[in-house]
């Protein structure tokens, strides 16, 4: 049998507000356990939760930026449920009047088509604590230091249906709250996860198959495979004759599994009802008008700027757009280096691959990007050629200073002169007569034997083109 996969996700983004969603406390990451949570996120007896109106802000903008239905009129609810690390014994959250209403997403596929996706919903709620297993001899801990912090949760519509799809959307999401500055999307500090709903139905059939729900996965490579083992549990149940149930599942990444957690039954479990103690929030078109005007500019409105102001590639405008600090830097190359595609070029290829190599993020990059734009100069003018520049970045990146200092303190500057550049040539054509009457005989492939001859002599420094030219000229000659 043929099988659809349908997929849906809930990305939490934990909002970039410096206190909690109802209280003062402090939301900054790597505090010692339960040393920033404060009785109204420990829910004490005569404790009122206040809305952080900064929260608000930033769910308003997220609404704004994918032309969302923004609520007029929110309501925050109580979501009862017991775990040990939620210590109200509820958690505060919207259900039937969220923030941010209906709205859609466009993604780029691998093969360069585009799917819209939509969301269905944008919401606030508290995030919970976190349970710790490790070095407690068979217990459990509770850190409480993120009961209160405010989450944003993304839900999709069932609009996937390969888990790229779903990685493409997370990636784009995550790159939008970014550019918005609401989340720092970090996904090792739990900043930014999701939840995967996965189900598979016969092609064809309109009716959903029972999904299960993939939990708190926090990369993009374990969103990728932990769909992929889930729609083939599913396809394996269906086909041996059994049924899939509706479930929580945790992918366990060592394992390359899922496994169950938890059954999951209809959302009315949690019993929600509007939270007493939180009014309404209400806000107004001028409210909104004023956020929609901070609004910056989005990765997709910057890549087209990107191809039609630098004359970039569609691939590298994407890679350079897919974060706005990626985007500041490379423009910042450009503005001194004054060469959009070397820049791009140098950017991706060169730095990025340095970045990747030491597992280094771009604000630790040592190679800042003015200096990235002056050795692009350097090679603009030619005082170096792009082979001497790897040597110059590679310089750079361990600390030597800059790339003028570089090519004067190691004697890097390329060899412009044409007496001293045809004093070479001559040299190494004396030297090789049989490859010489080679190319006179037609075979014109040994021009680039000719070439590495001559930048070896040289030490690399010799000009590329006044090389080529030269060999060109003596070689017909």
């Amino acid at each position: 049998m043929q099988w659809e996969v349908v997929i849906g996700l809930e990305i939490h983004a934990q909002l970039a507000t410096k206190s909690k969603i109802f209280s003062g406390a402090s939301t900054a990451y790597g505090a010692e356990p339960n040393t920033q949570a404060c009785a109204v996120d420990l829910g004490l007896p005569g404790v009122l939760p206040v809305f952080n109106k900064e929260a608000l802000r930033m769910a308003v903008k997220f609404g704004l930026a994918n032309n969302c239905e923004i609520t007029r009129r929110s309501v925050f609810a109580r979501k009862n449920y017991f775990y040990p690390d939620l210590p109200k014994g509820y958690q505060i959250s919207q259900m039937d009047h969220p923030i941010v209403a209906r709205g859609e997403l466009e993604i780029e596929l691998e093969d360069g088509s585009t799917k819209v996706i939509g969301i269905t919903r944008a919401h606030l709620e508290e995030d919970a604590g976190k349970s710790l297993h490790e070095d407690f001899h068979g217990m459990t801990g509770i850190d409480l230091n993120r009961a209160g912090t405010p989450l944003l949760e993304i839900v999709s519509e069932p609009d996937m249906r390969s888990a790229k799809e779903a990685v493409a959307y997370m990636k784009k999401i995550h790159s939008l709250v970014q550019y918005l500055e609401i989340c720092d999307g970090n996904m090792q500090e739990g900043s930014f996860r999701c939840d995967a709903n996965v189900s598979i139905r016969p092609k064809g059939q309109q009716e959903y198959g029972t999904r299960a729900e993939l939990k708190n996965i926090n990369s993009f490579r374990f969103v990728e495979r932990a769909i992929n083992i889930e729609v083939e549990r599913q396809i394996d149940v269906l086909e041996a004759g059994g049924k899939v149930v509706q479930e929580t599942r945790l992918y366990d990444a060592d394992k390359n599994e899922t496994r169950s957690m938890r059954s999951k039954e209809e959302a009315f479990d949690y019993r929600y009802f509007p939270d007493p103690d939180l009014l309404p929030v209400e806000i107004d078109d001028a409210y909104i008008e004023a956020i929609r005007a901070t609004l910056p500019e989005l990765p997709d409105a910057k890549k087209r700027r990107f191809i039609d102001e630098y004359k970039l590639k569609a691939d590298d405008a994407s890679t350079l757009t897919s974060d706005r600090a990626l985007s500041g830097f490379f423009e910042a190359v450009v503005k001194e280096g004054e060469d959009a595609k070397l820049a791009a070029n140098w950017v991706i290829s060169e730095l990025l691959g340095a970045l990747n190599k030491n597992g280094m993020a771009l604000a630790d990059s040592p190679v800042t990007a003015d200096m990235l734009g002056g050795m692009i100069k350097r090679i603009k003018d030619n005082t170096i050629s792009g082979k001497i520049a790897k040597q110059v970045f590679a310089a750079m990146w361990e600390g030597e200073g800059d790339a003028d200092a570089i090519i004067e303190a190691k004697g890097l500057k390329q060899v412009t002169d044409s007496g001293a550049i045809e004093k070479i040539v001559d040299e190494v054509l004396a030297n090789n007569q049989a490859q010489v009457e080679q190319y006179r005989g037609g075979n014109e492939k040994v021009l680039g034997f000719f070439v590495g001859q001559v930048m070896k002599a040289s030490q690399g420094k010799a000009n590329p083109s006044q090389v080529n030219q030269l060999l060109r000229v003596k070689l017909q000659g």
